[in-house]
């Protein structure tokens, strides 16, 4: 039995994904304690920290959005000594959660400051870094003061995380969280498609996870 023999008059591409009977799917995987095989990611798309830990940041990704409560979130890490995330809340169903626990705000930059919203998120991170390995795990992590938005070029049409316009765009942000400071001052200006803007002044708290991952030093 096989998969197939090769690619359609492509002997290059047949050459590299067949090797001794072998089909090299370019996937990245591991085998849980069911003994299951549980594929996570594309080899070319992980991430490596400083260590040499070898990462999938969609996956983590992923996970923290399974929760009601995250719209986007932007893992962190690679070339770094631990993993961090940029979280963005879902302002449709916390704004609800807010109301309902008479927690007052006036815009989604305010609701994603609460301590409140940040003590809501934290179990959401705590209950997705106990399904990981320990060197997978989010060690420090802040709610972002906007959406992620792919008419801003942080995600693509498809919703996907542009990793290298979040890490010149929030470069300030990624050096505070792993320079290791509590709170981030942030004044900046939204511009909206409608022509309009808005000046964003607020502070975002880091709220360290309280493992023994150390966090590198912002250069």
């Amino acid at each position: 039995p096989n998969m197939f023999l090769g690619y359609y008059k492509n002997r290059e591409a047949s050459a590299a994904d067949m090797r001794d009977g072998w089909m090299y799917s370019g996937d990245a995987g591991y085998f849980n304690e069911a003994k299951q095989l549980v594929v996570i990611d594309r080899i070319k798309d992980l991430a490596e920290t400083a260590r040499g830990e070898r990462f999938s940041p969609q996956y983590i990704e992923n996970k923290l959005k399974f929760s009601p409560y995250v719209a986007e979130t932007v893992v962190l890490g690679d070339g770094r000594d631990a993993l961090a995330a940029m979280i963005c809340i879902r302002f449709s169903i916390i704004s609800k959660w807010a109301e309902k626990n008479r927690l007052s705000f006036t815009t989604y930059t305010d609701l994603s400051s609460r301590p409140e919203v940040y003590a809501l998120l934290q179990k959401e991170v705590e209950a997705v870094n106990a399904t990981l390995p320990p060197a997978q795990r989010i060690s420090r992590f802040l709610l972002l003061y906007k959406e992620l938005d792919a008419d801003d070029g942080e995600l693509t049409r498809t919703r996907k995380v542009r990793r290298s316009v979040i890490n010149d765009k929030y470069a300030d942000i990624i050096n505070g969280i792993y320079g290791g400071k509590s709170e981030i001052p942030v004044d900046t200006t939204i511009r909206f498609q409608d022509g309009t803007s808005q000046r964003i002044r607020t502070r975002l708290k880091v709220v360290d996870m309280g493992h023994s991952a150390r966090m590198e030093a912002a250069e």
